[in-house]
């Protein structure tokens, strides 16, 4: 492993201590996907171990199902619990607002769904993923679609004026299907002037289910780097 990988790994690992202090015992929790929210799915089974806490767990996908398994969390869903108390995930991009983009890691539309059901929606990440404007340095907007309507969203982007790429499989013939049997269309935009704008498009092109751009639904950002962790909150108390 790269010296500098064992940084941002260690950074993400002092932004995931801090943010799993949010979790108190009785807690339903939102668990997120991706390498950086599998910091905080251990965390909090750290604490369930160490600390007796009564947590129960809502999974963003199969990887955050069997980690949550793994670390000792008890697995519930949201037709038992509606309300979550916080949720905990990674970001790919984070604006000065707390606008994100999400997705890379596959389980966007899961991931948005817990973050809109939950009292308090915490992200954690190291310091690469702050930005000044979502869409910087060639970061993509994943994009869930159905399988059916693959085609004509592809077209639609363009029309948008974004390059769509249907996201293809690493070590398997075809597309990346989604825990919600969908595909995901990687939409380059570049740089995003009107973030909440871009979403609605998105989200009006017929056969999209859900778009990696999440937009006033982060309450605290704990950023991460070599030396400390920084706490990002919103401006505004979200409405749920």
């Amino acid at each position: 492993m790269r010296p500098n990988q064992e940084i941002i790994n260690e950074a993400k690992r002092k932004a995931a201590s801090a943010a799993v202090k949010h979790v108190k015992n009785g807690f339903v929790v939102g668990l997120g996907s991706g390498s950086t929210a599998a910091y905080a799915i251990e965390a909090i089974g750290g604490r369930v171990k160490s600390e007796k806490l009564d947590v129960k767990g809502i999974p963003t996908s199969t990887q955050a199902f069997l980690l949550a398994v793994k670390s000792g969390i008890q697995i519930t869903t949201l037709e038992e619990h509606p309300v979550i108390d916080v949720t905990i995930d990674g970001v790919d991009q984070v604006d000065p607002e707390l606008n994100l983009i999400k997705g890379m890691g596959g389980a966007l539309a899961r991931e948005k769904i817990v973050a809109a059901a939950s009292s308090i929606n915490v992200i954690i990440a190291d310091e690469s993923k702050c930005v000044s404007v979502l869409g910087e340095a060639g970061q993509v907007v994943p994009v869930e679609v159905l399988p059916f309507a693959a085609e004509l969203v592809q077209r639609r982007i363009a029309g948008l004026g974004g390059k769509p790429v249907l996201r293809e499989g690493k070590g398997k013939l075809g597309p990346v299907i989604t825990d919600n049997g969908n595909m995901i269309v990687d939409a380059g935009f570049g740089e995003i002037a009107d973030v909440a704008g871009l979403e609605v498009r998105l989200k009006m092109i017929p056969g999209v289910a859900e778009t990696g751009l999440f937009v006033g639904l982060t309450d605290v950002v704990y950023v991460g780097s070599a030396t400390e962790v920084r706490k990002l909150e919103a401006k505004y108390r979200r409405q749920m």
